[in-house]
């Protein structure tokens, strides 16, 4: 089973949008019901987030906490997961319709990789940019390529479940930059493996940015 953890705080003018390009995976729509979970953990929103994610039925899975943060809401996700498999989704990023495929062909077909990610497209302010060179990506052992700064997309990435067993969640205690943190103890554990096809969209520039 693969479990799909969308965080999110007062980010309904996104949210519809987000929670689609979930269902219109291929992936998901070849396979059975039973092989994939969708969890939306509301980080304590106050505007119609919950109305949202309701209006699709039981297709979503809805988990109200009190305000404690992206990295407590990511965690509570990962408490509630059922999956073999876990992907987050930020809820101001995209999916390409094929991403969950091509990432689990790849986990099939090498069975001992922890942790896949994917070429990103750049949205800021509704205007596409091109990343700048230090943003390249790497694959392998990349420990000394994410020191510098956080080159791991969590939106981008699929890993298999006992990663974080072994590894540890998400650092309650960091108000920023938990992705970068368990970027690198990720990376120091384990070998990162990168596909170039770019499979997600990330949305920047407005106030409340995940990360």
């Amino acid at each position: 089973m693969i479990s799909v953890i969308i965080p999110t705080y007062n980010r309904a003018s996104f949210l519809d949008e987000v929670i689609q390009s979930v269902l219109n995976q291929d992936y998901f729509v070849r396979n059975s019901s039973s092989s994939f979970e969708f969890l939306v953990i509301d980080d304590g929103s106050t505007d119609n987030t919950k109305e949202i994610v309701k209006s699709f039925g039981n297709k979503m899975k809805y988990h109200f906490q009190e305000n404690k943060g992206i990295s407590a809401a990511r965690n509570l996700g990962l408490d509630l997961a059922q999956g073999d498999y876990i992907a987050f989704l930020d809820s101001d990023d995209l999916w390409k319709k094929e991403k969950i495929s091509i990432q689990m062909s790849f986990m099939n077909a090498f069975p001992k990789a922890k942790v896949c990610y994917t070429e990103e497209i750049w949205i800021r302010r509704g205007v596409f940019v091109n990343p700048k060179k230090k943003h390249r990506k790497y694959s392998g052992w990349i420990f000394d390529r994410v020191l510098p700064l956080c080159l791991i997309s969590l939106s981008s990435a699929l890993f298999r479940r006992e990663i974080f067993q072994e590894t540890g969640k998400f650092d309650e205690e960091l108000p920023v930059c938990e992705d970068y943190d368990f970027g690198i103890r990720l990376a120091f554990k384990y070998p990162v493996y990168f596909l170039s096809k770019p499979l997600i969209i990330k949305r920047g520039g407005h106030p409340d940015q995940l990360s």
